[in-house]
């Protein structure tokens, strides 16, 4: 019995291994070193899991940032729908929480006014739609026929 064998036979504890030159690091002190080509596959693999990590999230990155860029597409178009309805002519005092009655004159001028179709019995002009005026001063289309809660 030589050296290696004895140190094997009396302080091996690890299951028998039949090919040592096949695993991708070394089990003891004794076993041979890694070649260079086994570390450049190790290097390849490790750069594959990290790739594919890294495209993962930056996926996950991508769908975010679709997401907020149309809700910040819809938030510039309701303001810009909003400055369109302030601009509209009025004859009275805008204040948060009333309700607002939108009509169009045959000549295509459109003003605000707090009577609602009913109200008039015959709308003496075409009737576009109800309007809320929110607190942060922003109009909230409404059906004029609901309960005012």
């Amino acid at each position: 019995m030589n050296k290696n064998e004895f140190y094997q036979s009396k302080y091996n504890h690890d299951p028998v291994v039949e090919n040592k030159a096949f695993l991708e690091y070394p089990i003891r002190t004794l076993d041979p070193p890694i070649s260079i080509v086994d570390r450049a596959k190790e290097i390849e693999k490790a750069d594959q899991w990290i790739q594919a990590g890294v495209n993962q999230k930056l996926d996950v990155i991508l769908k975010q940032i679709r997401s907020l860029q149309n809700l910040a597409k819809e938030i510039i178009e309701k303001a810009e729908e909003d400055a369109k309805l302030h601009r509209i002519s009025c004859n009275f005092e805008k204040k948060p929480g009333m309700i607002l009655h939108l009509y169009e004159r045959p000549t295509g001028e459109k003003y605000f006014s707090l009577l609602s179709p009913e109200e008039w019995g015959t709308p003496p002009h075409k009737f576009l739609g109800s309007y809320k005026l929110n607190i942060d001063m922003s109009f909230e289309r409404i059906d004029p026929f609901q309960d005012e809660s």
